[in-house]
């Protein structure tokens, strides 16, 4: 197992998330208790020392099968994380008493790793107003006795979020926990997010290392082109040697599902082998041809903005259209996110269907044929001009 420093420990650079445990029968809040805590038992015995669960995964089971698992293990042998559940604004205000029921759910007395979760369009206003709900203050507090080694966050937000936050706690965050594989490298501009990251010294944990599994469902003629560069590794080992490849990248973190796939990741994080010049651009090489299938060709000149009557904005709203669909038979979750923190009247559904913005497109998009499919996978009502 590789292993990478992070101030004084030394972390697993592969870790066990705890998003995906094996589940019965399909139902993702009944875990599959004796295989996971298998998976746990395999994962100590190669090294693994990082186990990262959350207050809402698998319906809330996640963090009390997790604490029975790792139970049976000294508390100094292995690195446990969970996080405030703020991806719920219903939940702040509560962070004490979510905090002193997760130290009992997990069968502990601190956390070694603890994250704001989820900071995004929808909650960065609830996490930016200590004032009112305290979330911060009470954080901090714990880390100062003890109860929290180390604090952070994880951000599926967009970089005006990222940067709001940072002003206001980046000199508190020791790590940040983001989105980070080849594809979204480009597509959610992760590499401008591991930028900003970097001129605040703050190091990388990476969530979603293979898209939920996307990026292992390659077509013949993208498999073809990675290997022709590396013959013998996996799809599955590309995304992870790509991360491998980014000096900030600490640490790992894969959901994984059964014994078979953490036996698979456990042999590719054996040995570190980032990617050379040649075999980055035929990786991004095959993010370009992912990227461009049945993805709407907007140039982002906005052209259609100013024709717009109900002033929506365009550009944006496609490019998340195209995020939503390029996962193909798993929709991306983060682009209906990022609508619903848009007010009403400015999301697909409020397109009247005037076709102003069609006339002056240089691609000669069908935008609002466009807006109204997205609005109808959303679940949103139509407008009507």
């Amino acid at each position: 197992m590789i292993y990478r420093d992070f101030q004084d420990l030394k972390l697993s650079a592969l870790d066990m998330g705890a998003m995906r445990l094996p589940v019965i029968d399909g139902k993702d809040d009944q875990i599959d208790e004796p295989a996971a805590a298998a998976m746990v038992d395999y994962a100590m015995a190669h090294g693994i020392n990082y186990y990262d669960t959350a207050w809402g995964y698998h319906g809330g089971n996640s963090e009390p099968v997790m604490g029975r698992a790792l139970k049976k293990y000294p508390r100094s042998s292995f690195y446990l994380a969970t996080k405030f559940p703020g991806y719920d604004v219903r939940n702040f205000g509560k962070t004490e008493e979510i905090f002193e029921k997760q130290l009992q759910r997990l069968q502990t007395d601190y956390f070694d790793f603890y994250l704001f979760h989820n900071v995004c369009e929808t909650n960065i206003r609830q996490y930016l107003d200590d004032e009112k709900y305290g979330t911060w203050s009470y954080l901090i507090h714990q880390r100062r006795n003890g109860r929290i080694r180390h604090l952070g966050f994880s951000c599926h937000g967009n970089m005006p979020v990222l940067k709001a936050f940072l002003e206001k706690y980046g000199k508190d965050m020791e790590f940040c926990q983001l989105q980070i594989n080849y594809f979204d490298w480009k597509f959610q501009h992760a590499k401008e997010k591991v930028d900003l990251l970097r001129e605040y010294g703050i190091p990388v944990w990476v969530m979603e290392p293979l898209r939920g599994g996307r990026l292992c469902r390659l077509s013949d003629e993208q498999e073809a082109v990675l290997k022709a560069l590396r013959p013998e590794e996996t799809a599955a080992q590309w995304a992870f040697r790509f991360l491998q490849s980014i000096p900030d990248v600490t640490v790992t973190l894969s959901g994984m599902s059964d014994m078979e796939q953490l036996k698979q990741n456990i042999v590719t994080f054996d040995e570190d082998k980032p990617l050379d010049d040649r075999e980055m651009a035929g990786l991004m090489q095959v993010t370009d041809s992912m990227l461009s299938a049945g993805a709407v060709p907007c140039t982002a000149c906005r052209y259609c903005v100013s024709h717009c009557p109900k002033e929506l904005d365009i550009p944006t709203i496609m490019e998340l259209y195209n995020q939503y669909k390029s996962t193909g038979d798993k929709p991306d979750f983060i682009a209906p996110m990022q609508i619903a923190a848009m007010p009403k009247e400015k999301r697909p559904a409020a397109c009247i269907a005037c076709r102003s913005c069609e006339k002056v497109c240089p691609q000669e998009i069908k935008i609002s044929e466009i807006m109204d499919t997205f609005a109808r996978a959303l679940g949103e009502k139509k407008e009507e001009a």
